[in-house]
């Protein structure tokens, strides 16, 4: 049973930073690619930013530059860096593991 637990959402003012953090278990972490995606009320889940299992990334042309994210296969944990934080940003949260299992989603705020 694969079990992926986010945590590190929270309310923040415009122009601040916090950092996601997504644990999994029962998984072989290591060789799976992993993902944020986000969903804002009213639209659909997009993706946020990826890392393969080689480690190449890629990410939203509205977060490049702002975000980042790492992942430690050590800890079993995928991490989102979010920095410059606009209003637009607020939405929940998912962390995704080779593109089939999910988190249960993290609620972040950006505050004008």
């Amino acid at each position: 049973q694969v079990q992926l637990v986010e945590s590190g959402g929270g309310l923040v003012q415009a122009g601040g930073s916090l950092r996601l953090s997504c644990a999994a278990s029962g998984t072989t972490f290591s060789i799976s690619n992993l993902a944020w995606y986000r969903q804002a009320p009213g639209k659909q889940r997009e993706l946020v930013a990826a890392i393969s299992y080689r480690g190449s990334t890629n990410y939203a042309d509205s977060v490049k530059g702002r975000f980042t994210i790492f992942r430690d296969n050590a800890k079993n944990t995928v991490n989102l860096q979010m920095n410059s934080l606009k209003p637009e940003d607020t939405a929940v949260y998912y962390c995704n593991v080779a593109s089939y299992w999910w988190g249960q989603g993290t609620q972040v705020t950006v505050s004008s």
